[in-house]
């Protein structure tokens, strides 16, 4: 599905057979979840192959990396052109682009790594949570804390959360997870931001327990210079009675519409949504349909 035999990868300053990557059984990383990554899209444009928000993307997994004390010497302009290089390589335009920081070297501590690897894959990969409006179910697992944790950072080890809550959820016969934060608020999906409308207006959680997604801003920015309304606020699952609709954001999702949390159903279709002028505003941006302020 990621790679085949002729797939190349980028690791540690070489282009090489994606199957021909290794790492050692006593990586730090490997046991420890200690490694940070990025979701980046790239997509074809009438200019070419573009990919969106590269500097965003990249500046975050330096901003990862430093939270966490993980040594990183690749500059944002070499991340980028070593990109683009890779999606030359395996002939992609339209690809899912995957950068990994991790400590391979064999190392059985608990103290910061002194050097680190980079990994960067890149696959043809649909829209993660598809197209259809999604049923959700409030999980039992809360996002971490983030005084526990550097939340805002896309540390490899938050995901056993994500996989966790979203596993139960599907366990439970439906298409995904929505987590509360520590204090009974909604925060986000498992690997996504949560958007409702309801009187004309979006609502999102703000800075706290969520990762503020670099697809959210995007969407935040494009509902602003359309006129719409878009407040950070935190908020109970109670509040969300009398929504009109919702969505959840994320490179690798994208727009995706919400039909039902649990036993709240949702009063309009996506179609006459909010989200989905959205969605479609930001498809045209990521294609080059739609030059924004923004992009």
């Amino acid at each position: 599905m990621y790679f085949n035999p002729d797939t190349l990868a980028f690791v540690d300053g070489e282009f090489i057979k994606a199957e021909a990557a290794r790492v050692s059984a006593y990586a730090q990383s490997l046991h420890y979840g200690y490694a940070v990554f990025e979701g980046i899209r790239s997509y074809a444009t009438p200019a070419g192959t573009r990919i969106f928000k590269a500097e965003e993307h990249y500046e975050r997994l330096h901003y990862s990396c430093r939270s966490i004390g993980l040594p990183f010497s690749y500059s944002v302009e070499e991340l980028t052109s070593i990109t683009y290089q890779l999606l030359e390589k395996n002939g992609l335009a339209d690809a899912y682009i995957r950068p990994l920081v991790y400590a391979g070297e064999p190392n059985m501590t608990l103290k910061h790594a002194s050097s680190s690897n980079l990994l960067i894959a890149v696959w043809d990969w649909g829209k993660y949570l598809g197209d259809q409006s999604l049923r959700l179910s409030i999980s039992p697992y809360q996002r971490p804390n983030p005084k526990a944790v550097p939340i805002e950072s896309k540390v490899s080890g938050h995901y056993v959360n994500s996989i966790i809550a979203s596993s139960e959820a599907k366990g439970r016969g439906f298409d995904e997870a929505l987590l509360l934060d520590m204090n009974g608020y909604v925060a986000e999906g498992p690997g996504a931001n949560f958007f409702f409308e309801k009187n004309g207006e979006l609502f999102t959680a703000p800075q706290g327990s969520i990762l503020r997604g670099i697809t959210r801003n995007t969407i935040i920015d494009l509902a602003r210079e359309a006129g719409i309304s878009v407040t950070e606020k935190f908020f109970t699952p109670d509040e969300l009675q009398g929504a009109t609709g919702a969505f959840y954001t994320g490179t690798a999702a994208e727009v995706v519409g919400i039909a039902a949390i649990d036993e709240l159903e949702f009063s309009l279709p996506f179609s006459e949504t909010l989200g989905a002028q959205l969605a479609e505003r930001y498809r045209a941006l990521v294609t080059g349909a739609l030059v924004a302020q923004t992009a």
